[in-house]
């Protein structure tokens, strides 16, 4: 049996989560579906001083409070920058870290710093009403649908990640990219991964969205992360 946690990415939530989480359950492991202060089901703590540093110290008091001593830890789209912050501080009892379709920052790096133009001007833009509270990207006319989408803290996009070194110490790492979402912000953390090797790479013919698009594919993946390896293939090619 193994241990998962999962992060979902801005202004969503966990329930995006709910057939992955089902599976891995049913094939026998514990799964804790991450709680982010301000989003999701915590969508009435909402307000612009939540910082990163708020939703990595979520995982990781919600991973003290489930027991799990050993997991394995994944994170889709912006929960790529918190899983990097987690993995900073808790590495040594990470098993495997998985990427889905998600930022992936260097030390000092924000979300800010490797975005572009147009997500900058509209995480400025989109909160000049609602100050320090960014609407979905796209959503013009946004309406917030409470404990499953709303508004997103400008402060989680600004801070950067400072790597310790414990994260080196995760033995396996994977990232999934999705191929069919265009233009996709994530290409070049693609073009990374495959560059640097030792990392597990797999396409997935899918939207942004994974968990919904390709559940079967993602199903295997996170299973086969809990299956020991004395030395993991940099890629899968799948």
């Amino acid at each position: 049996m193994a241990n998962y946690v999962l992060v979902h990415g801005a202004w969503g939530g966990g329930h995006g989560y709910e057939q992955l989480a089902g599976d891995l359950r049913e094939a026998g492991h514990r799964v804790l579906v991450a709680a982010l202060t301000g989003l999701g089901t915590r969508s009435a703590q909402l307000h612009p001083g939540i910082t990163l540093s708020n939703h990595i110290g979520d995982v990781c008091e919600q991973i003290e409070d489930a027991g799990f001593k050993r997991f394995i830890l994944a994170g889709h789209s912006y929960g790529g920058m918190v899983i990097t912050g987690v993995a900073a501080r808790l590495g040594s009892k990470i098993d495997a870290i998985a990427y889905i379709d998600a930022f992936l920052p260097a030390d000092g790096e924000s979300l800010w710093d490797i975005t572009g133009d147009f997500e900058h001007n509209w995480y400025i833009d989109s909160q000049k009403y609602t100050p320090g509270l960014v609407a979905p990207i796209g959503s013009v006319d946004f309406e917030p649908v409470p404990g499953q989408i709303g508004r997103h803290p400008l402060l989680t996009l600004t801070e950067a990640v400072r790597l310790t070194g414990e994260e080196e110490k995760i033995p396996r790492r994977a990232y999934i990219f999705a191929s069919n979402w265009e233009p996709s912000p994530f290409v070049r953390f693609r073009d990374q991964v495959q560059a640097e090797g030792g990392w597990e790479y797999h396409d997935s013919h899918s939207s942004h969205f994974v968990m919904v698009d390709q559940p079967a594919q993602l199903r295997e993946i996170m299973l086969d992360l809990a299956v020991a390896k004395v030395a993991a293939p940099a890629s899968s090619g799948r």
